[in-house]
């Protein structure tokens, strides 16, 4: 069994103790996690770029928790809507790698539609 299905099985039984699944519909799971997402953010907002890399050992502390929310609810929510998460991903990345050609995109952030 992946780690994603071991922390999605930890999830589901972990709402199933305590009775939080007719709360975790697809809809309030994905404002949960644009709310956590918001908290990551946050916890990043006035730095420097070259702070974002040197965060203090509370700093640090904070962005993994704030990281490790965003991944929890993200599961979550995929394993509600019924999404294999694991196998979107995949399909995600060999889309892009469509999209956005080495030969084509290498060291520029350009959208790939500025590149047809």
């Amino acid at each position: 069994m992946s780690g994603l299905n071991d922390l999605r099985e930890q999830l589901a039984e972990f709402a199933r103790e305590r009775d939080w699944e007719q709360y975790h519909s697809p809809k309030n799971l994905a404002m949960a996690l644009v709310v956590e997402a918001g908290e990551l953010v946050e916890q990043l907002q006035w730095l420097t770029e070259a702070q974002s890399y040197e965060l203090s050992g509370a700093q640090h502390q904070a962005v993994s928790e704030e990281a490790a929310d965003v991944l929890l609810y993200l599961i979550r929510f995929a394993d509600r809507a019924g999404i294999d998460l694991e196998r979107a991903a995949r399909e995600k990345i060999a889309k892009n790698a469509l999209k956005y050609p080495a030969s084509k995109v290498r060291g520029s952030a350009r959208k790939y539609t500025d590149y047809e």
